[in-house]
């Protein structure tokens, strides 16, 4: 415990950090309507659609809604991280592996100089950036301190309604974090205690999975209010039904 009650433990900064987060994330998304939430700013947009309409190769879910996903690679913006997996051990194999590319992607990538081309990765909608956290939230629990059987692909049922979504979405954002508030000391140090499948959480002590975890929510949300900002921006209001958020 630190100064005033406030807590300067491992977790519990940790915790502050994704408490504030959450908070200011709830007022960013407040009164977000339907069709912001779907919202194409761009053309070529990755986002939730029909089964029968995905336009992605690897798009999934479980039900009538899908979440475009392309052919896997290992984007520009995450050659250092491959460079750190293999300077902390990880093989080549497995780190291909964990990225779901060929060994040859990724010795091209450990073997690139100079600074990294820019991403070329496509704009994604705020129901994509979403479904993609519920994902995340809802398989990293599962995989962590559930069953740790089921695909986390087939864990969310995505819909096109925000407020369903929305409403989803937090429930398991705070199933995620009433669990994290009870992890031991000794389990922030343990490799492998959340079994993710996708990623290299298996390989990782937990306290760096949940430093990930912060990181991946901040930067989403982040995404999503630049998106209510433009959305603003471009005469658009917020709720079918009339109101507006202050952004």
């Amino acid at each position: 415990m630190g100064t005033d009650g406030a807590r300067t433990d491992r977790l519990g900064l940790l915790l502050d950090q994704f408490d504030q987060a959450r908070e200011m994330a709830g007022v960013r998304l407040t009164g977000l309507g339907d069709e912001e939430y779907l919202w194409e700013p761009v053309p070529g947009c990755w986002s939730i659609r029909r089964r029968e309409e995905a336009v992605t190769p690897r798009a999934f879910g479980p039900g009538a809604w899908v979440l475009d996903l392309g052919a896997p690679d290992i984007p520009p913006s995450e050659y250092a991280e491959v460079a750190r997996q293999a300077a902390g051990g990880m093989t080549v194999a497995k780190i291909a592996e964990d990225w779901s590319v060929s060994v040859e992607r990724v010795e091209q990538v450990l073997a690139h100089t100079g600074a990294p081309e820019p991403d070329e990765t496509p704009v994604t909608t705020i129901a994509w950036r979403l479904a993609h956290l519920h994902v995340e939230f809802a398989g990293g629990w599962e995989w962590t301190f559930g069953e740790q059987r089921q695909d986390p692909r087939l864990l969310v049922d995505f819909t096109p309604s925000a407020g369903l979504a929305l409403e989803r979405f937090w429930r398991a954002v705070d199933r995620w974090r009433d669990s994290i508030a009870a992890v031991t000391e000794g389990q922030l140090d343990t490799v492998g205690f959340s079994q993710y499948p996708y990623g290299s959480h298996p390989d990782d002590p937990f306290i760096t999975v949940l430093s990930g975890a912060n990181l991946e929510f901040i930067h989403h949300m982040a995404e999503i209010a630049l998106l209510r900002d433009l959305w603003r921006a471009c005469g658009h209001r917020f709720s079918p039904a009339g109101s507006e958020a202050d952004g």
